[in-house]
């Protein structure tokens, strides 16, 4: 299991080990997206609490949850135990800027896979589209405005499209389509139960060969 120890890693163990723990909740537009899809194998970016990946074994998926936080997986693989899912769901330390996971998926989801460090989020995103199955989605949901909570409050940040992601993927339109790809709104809550509304930038790309 790849071990990192650098700055990333450390900046993400120290906000996770700093969260008021809290059931973690499963993000909108996963729910929205996969709740009619046949349970297979799913892969979770960054899952930090796991929300995503609890919410996807209770439906029956097999999920390798990945974060780049040793203390993010710790607390999700203790909640799998409580919950009694801990045959569904397998937890793997990646730092993704150098390592992936290894496996095919039926479902690849990157939400909120942006940070304050760098990161090759085209290679990374090239890399899973790589990693589906035939059948499979890729779903990549991305910030398309700033919540009053957010830790970047640049007025000049920009925000790729869904178009502007696919067209940096460069993927062979031959053995991937894009089967969404909008900039839906939603009212979200961040600390301490504040809300707003915000955009959300969503890209659902399906492997056909």
């Amino acid at each position: 299991m790849p071990m990192s120890t650098d700055e990333p890693a450390r900046f993400w163990d120290d906000h996770y080990r700093s969260s008021t723990p809290a059931e973690p909740r499963v993000n909108t537009r996963l729910a929205e997206i996969a709740a009619d899809l046949e349970p297979g194998a799913a892969l979770d970016l960054g899952c930090g609490q796991g929300g995503d990946a609890l919410w996807l074994a209770r439906r029956g998926w097999r999920v390798t949850a990945t974060d780049i936080s040793a203390v993010a997986l710790s607390g999700l693989a203790d909640r799998a135990r409580s919950s009694g899912l801990v045959d569904r769901i397998a937890t793997e330390r990646h730092d993704l800027a150098q390592t992936f996971p290894a496996g095919r998926f039926d479902l690849v989801s990157a939400h909120y896979l942006h940070t304050r460090f760098d990161l090759p989020r085209a290679r990374v995103l090239r890399t899973a589209a790589g990693a589906l199955s035939p059948g499979g989605r890729l779903l990549v949901v991305d910030h398309g405005s700033t919540a009053p909570w957010s830790w970047n409050q640049d007025p000049d940040v920009h925000f790729p499209s869904p178009t502007e992601v696919t067209a940096g993927l460069a993927l062979d339109p031959a053995r991937w389509i894009v089967e969404r790809a909008d900039s839906p709104r939603r009212t979200a809550t961040g600390p301490g139960g504040r809300t707003a509304d915000v955009v959300d930038h969503v890209l659902v790309i399906r492997r056909i060969g």
